[in-house]
């Protein structure tokens, strides 16, 4: 339909409402204009906006002959950043008249910049609108004021700052119109941090309710002194507005007063209370805490314990005193910085009372010296005897005069000295040097109390001896007297045999520990690779031999001590080891050994002392009758002779038809070379074999078996066996 037969069938009248009008000011004209205006809160015409400042905008809708348009549909349009409307989403209706009212104003109150509002109203499909420019200015921001006072302790106003008397920064903050501003941050700040300090610290501080501030103001140190200036900061909106005050510092004078003692006199290990006030104009001075620097003659000497450092609370420092022995006149010091000049005083404290005296040690440990003129290396004619003093509270006891004295007045040794006093931990010591005769004696220590009563302790028995080996006294011997080495080498980890020597002295005691003694063998070697020898413990030491060329020993080669006096053995297959060492004189003192170095592989076996045994022939044993065991007798012989290695095993093995109750011995013995019968004497050993018939029905059998010699080192030799079992 269009909109002239719209406002025909509405408004009466003939043709086109929007061409030749209607009834003025009629609800249903038709708009044919639309004028804006902007006016301020006073009515007057401005187009500027601002957070303080609203604006009306005025729409006039008008037909086309001049006459309003009551009930039009106007929407308005501004920029967003720059505009906020009322109502929000512009659109409102005109009254009677055909005016629409919008008010303006700014977005935000950042907002500024210009723009240009638009009123329209749309009919069918024709638009009218309207238009005006207007201005947005930024909110002008508002400005907080602060003034900044200093308050002494009464809460007058002051700006004389000590340590006695502290001052308060009050800031008060107030807004653009004067109000007190609340929760508002200000900050406190110092042009001179040598001077005075604050707290908080920080010197940041909310606001009151009152728009109050505060923070206190404290020298740096009691001897702070000059003047400075407390600045007071508050940051409104952006802006920030400062309020200064100017303060003097003056230095506090402090002295102490006089060191108290809880106890004096002290008793030995008592405690007391030390108490010292820092004074300021004569009164206890509680304005803040003070360092005081305690110390003590007997706390350098680690004879009391007592806090070098103390802060003062309530005026006064306060420490406890712990003695520990100390048992003299204790001079107690204190110190402070800003305290004028120090404090001594004199704590009387009473010695400890000696209790006992204790034997701890004795050097040499083993409590053995030689006589005069047999010390060595080792060895020692002088024995050092340490004993500790312990006071009643079984404390170490420093200074305590001991004597000494030989429980056996005869005894033939020499002390020295005989009266010495106690060191810091309570030990004392004397020394005991031997004569010339062997004997056992003890030492007695001993001190006299106040009450005069004896207190003493013996030492333990020390023991004078000779220390050196003598010949009757020496005696050698090897962990094995025939070793496996005719054909193979030990290995350098797993010796042959270990050779050990044992020495005692004429009194049949140990000899002295490091008595050092030599070896030599003319077959394998004998020692240690750092040495050829070894030293005693106990009164013994060891050294290994291990198997190796030369095999073939030659007598008397290497030369030693034992040789010269009794040639080696000449049997082919055994070794000598000679031992010696020296009792200081010009006549050595040694011993030998003589051990077999025995094959792998036996040359020799006899049976029963005479038949010879083949090793690649099957042994005929004859024939036996069932019901009596096969008894005989292998007599096994190394190439030289001699016994097998010990440890040898002999063994039945394979045996079919037969029985065996094994072999005895089942392993060759150590045997030791016989020197009382010929080199070409055969030494080896005998082993009784026993077989038996099988546990079962008599029947004529032919037994076999084999008869095995398995060495140490597993190399294995086997004879064969037949016997034959007859049931008459």
């Amino acid at each position: 339909m269009s909109f002239g037969l719209l406002l025909a069938a509405c408004g009466g009248g003939g043709g086109d409402p929007a061409l030749d009008g209607g009834s003025g000011g009629a609800t249903g004209s038709v708009p044919a204009t639309v004028s804006v205006s902007l006016q301020g809160a006073d009515g007057v015409a401005s187009n500027t906006v601002s957070a303080s400042a609203t604006l009306t905008a005025r729409a006039v809708v008008l037909d086309k002959n001049g006459a309003p348009v009551a009930n039009a549909l106007v929407t308005f349009a501004a920029d967003a950043t720059l505009l906020a409307l009322t109502p929000v989403n512009g659109a409102v209706l005109t009254d009677a008249k055909g005016v629409a009212v919008l008010t303006l104003r700014p977005a935000t109150t950042a907002a500024s910049g210009a723009g240009k509002l638009v009123a329209t109203i749309t009919q069918g499909t024709a638009t009218i609108s309207g238009e005006a420019n207007y201005q947005v200015s930024a909110a002008a921001a508002s400005k907080a004021s602060i003034s900044v006072a200093l308050l002494s302790a009464a809460g007058s106003n002051s700006n004389t700052l000590s340590s006695a008397s502290p001052l308060t920064g009050v800031a008060q903050v107030r807004d653009q119109n004067g109000a007190a501003l609340a929760n508002a941050l200000v900050i406190f700040a110092t042009n001179n941090d040598a001077l005075a300090v604050l707290a908080p610290s920080s010197g940041t501080v909310l606001t009151d309710k009152n728009g109050e501030a505060r923070v206190t103001l404290r020298p740096v140190s009691l001897a702070a002194a000059g003047a400075g200036t407390l600045t007071a900061a508050v940051v409104l909106n952006g802006a920030t507005t400062t309020s200064t005050i100017n303060y003097a510092v003056g230095a506090t004078s402090l002295t102490f007063g006089n060191i108290t003692f809880e106890t004096a006199p002290l008793d030995a290990y008592g405690s007391t209370l030390v108490s010292l006030d820092v004074l300021s104009n004569g009164v206890k001075y509680t304005d803040q805490s003070i360092a005081v620097n305690f110390s003590s003659t007997c706390v350098a000497a680690g004879k009391a314990t007592f806090a070098t450092a103390v802060q003062t609370a309530g005026g006064t420092a306060r420490a406890t005193y712990r003695d520990l022995g100390c048992g003299v006149n204790d001079l107690i010091s204190a110190t402070a910085s800003g305290v004028t000049g120090g404090r001594n005083a004199t704590l009387a404290i009473a010695p400890p009372q000696p209790a006992s005296i204790q034997f701890t040690s004795a050097i040499p440990s083993d409590k053995s010296i030689v006589i005069r003129g047999q010390g060595g290396l080792l060895r020692s004619e002088t024995a050092t005897l340490k004993f500790r003093a312990f006071d009643t509270f079984n404390n170490p006891l420093q200074g305590l005069q001991v004597t000494f004295e030989k429980a056996d007045i005869n005894a033939q040794v020499d002390l020295a000295p005989a009266l010495a006093s106690t060191d810091a931990n309570g030990e004392v010591t004397t020394s005991v040097s031997s004569r010339d005769t062997p004997l056992s004696f003890r030492i007695r220590s001993k001190f006299t109390t106040a009450t005069g009563r004896e207190i003493s302790t013996l030492s333990d028995t020390i023991v004078v001896s000779t220390g050196t080996p003598v010949q009757k006294a020496f005696s050698l011997g090897i962990s094995d007297s025939n070793v496996e080495g005719l054909n193979v080498d030990a290995n350098g980890s797993a010796p042959s045999a270990t050779v050990t020597v044992a020495m005692g002295d004429k009194f049949g005691n140990p000899v002295a520990d490091g008595t050092p003694v030599v070896f030599q063998s003319n077959v394998g070697v004998v020692g240690s690779a750092s040495r050829g020898g070894c030293t005693s413990v106990n009164g013994a030491c060891s050294v290994d031999f291990r198997s190796q060329a030369p095999r073939a020993p030659v007598p008397n080669l290497p030369a030693t001590v034992c040789n010269r006096v009794a040639d080696d053995s000449t049997r082919r297959g055994v070794g000598t080891i000679c031992a010696s060492t020296s009792d200081g004189t010009a006549v050595p003192i040694f011993a030998r050994i003589s051990f077999f170095i025995s094959g792998s592989e036996p040359a020799q076996v006899l049976r029963d002392n005479a038949q010879v045994v083949e090793k690649n022939v099957v042994n005929d044993l004859g024939i036996v009758s069932w019901t009596v065991p096969k008894v005989f007798t292998l007599r096994i012989s190394d190439i030289n002779g001699n016994p097998m290695p010990s440890g040898t095993r002999i063994e039945v093995a394979n045996i079919s038809n037969a029985s065996s109750s094994g072999v005895s011995p089942p392993t060759v013995q150590k045997v030791f070379p016989d020197n009382t019968v010929p080199n070409d004497a055969d030494q080896g050993t005998s082993h009784i074999v026993t077989v038996n018939a099988p546990a079962e029905t008599c029947s004529a059998k032919t037994a076999t078996f084999n008869v095995n010699v398995i060495s140490p080192r597993l190399l294995t030799t086997s004879y064969p066996f037949k016997l034959t079992f007859t049931c008459q």
